[in-house]
């Protein structure tokens, strides 16, 4: 069994829709790529911390919602 933590992308999606944001505004908000937010919502892609700290604020949610 793997003690690896995987951030859970649909989270965001969810929380971001909850919101009323559009990809485009949370990416714009967070200074990243509305691609970039899909690909973070789609498991495409783990968010850095610096990133993963500005979407909670940006969202007003704890990091731990998305693990």
């Amino acid at each position: 069994m793997s003690d690896e933590v995987w951030f859970k992308g649909f989270k965001l999606k969810e929380i971001r829709k909850e919101r009323n944001f559009t990809q485009e505004e949370l990416a714009e908000v967070v200074n990243v790529s509305g691609s970039y937010i899909s690909k973070i919502e789609n498991g495409e892609q783990m968010p850095s911390m610096k990133v993963l700290n500005k979407i909670t604020q940006a969202m007003r949610v704890s990091p731990k919602d998305f693990f």
